[in-house]
């Protein structure tokens, strides 16, 4: 059902922009105006949420759930996450979409854990660039809002990153990536075609990063 508090506040507010993005994102899924786009708190990492963010049918929503509809685009927030994300507005900045939440997870008690493995070598000019990029054109523009993305290696066309933070991750990534983050590199650093989003550093022959995401 729709939530708002006394104070008239919605728990998730989409704007023009953003909702643009997704729109066109939803365009090309099967029987889209059944869709709704879900939201959910994932888990947190530099000291704000991170989101898990995918398409699915507007009427597999609960009652618990908070649900509303704006700009055509049915939303949908599952009942765990309200109250941690109520004020909440996915925007668009720096090119990606990034979710601006006045709510902040509570301090761990202790330290991550180290990342495994030695660090990836990113002194190559093409990584440089990258580098270059990333620091001047699009973390200035979201780490006002909880949002980073970090280079983890670059191969042959690819270049790894991993999105962290209030930048939108998982299933609405890959927008945030090709409608964004990936145009400002390709324009920068034409030797770039690909822009693949990683998570934790994988197991196995090759520790730097994880397959892309589908």
């Amino acid at each position: 059902m729709t939530d708002i508090d006394p104070s008239g506040v919605p728990v998730l507010r989409v704007t023009d922009a953003a909702l643009a993005m997704v729109l066109e994102a939803r365009a090309s899924e099967a029987r889209e105006e059944s869709l709704a786009l879900w939201v959910e708190i994932k888990g947190s990492s530099a000291g704000a949420y991170t989101y898990d963010m995918y398409f699915q049918a507007a009427a597999d929503a609960r009652p618990e759930d908070w649900s509303d509809e704006q700009g055509g685009m049915a939303l949908v927030v599952s009942s765990d996450s309200v109250e941690k994300m109520r004020g909440a507005v996915l925007d668009v900045h720096g090119g990606g979409m990034v979710m601006e939440n006045p709510n902040h997870p509570p301090a761990p008690a202790v330290a991550s854990p180290a990342m495994a493995g030695p660090p990836a070598d990113l002194s190559g000019d093409v990584a440089q660039r990258v580098l270059q990029v990333l620091e001047q054109q699009i973390n200035p523009s979201i780490a006002a809002h909880g949002g980073r993305a970090d280079l983890v290696a670059v191969e042959d066309d690819s270049a790894y990153l991993r999105l962290s933070g209030g930048c939108a991750g998982c299933g609405m990534a890959a927008v945030t990536l090709s409608q964004g983050i990936e145009v400002a590199l390709r324009e920068s650093v034409p030797e770039i075609t690909r822009v693949i989003d990683v998570t934790d550093h994988a197991a196995g022959t090759n520790p730097y990063y994880e397959a892309a995401k589908k």
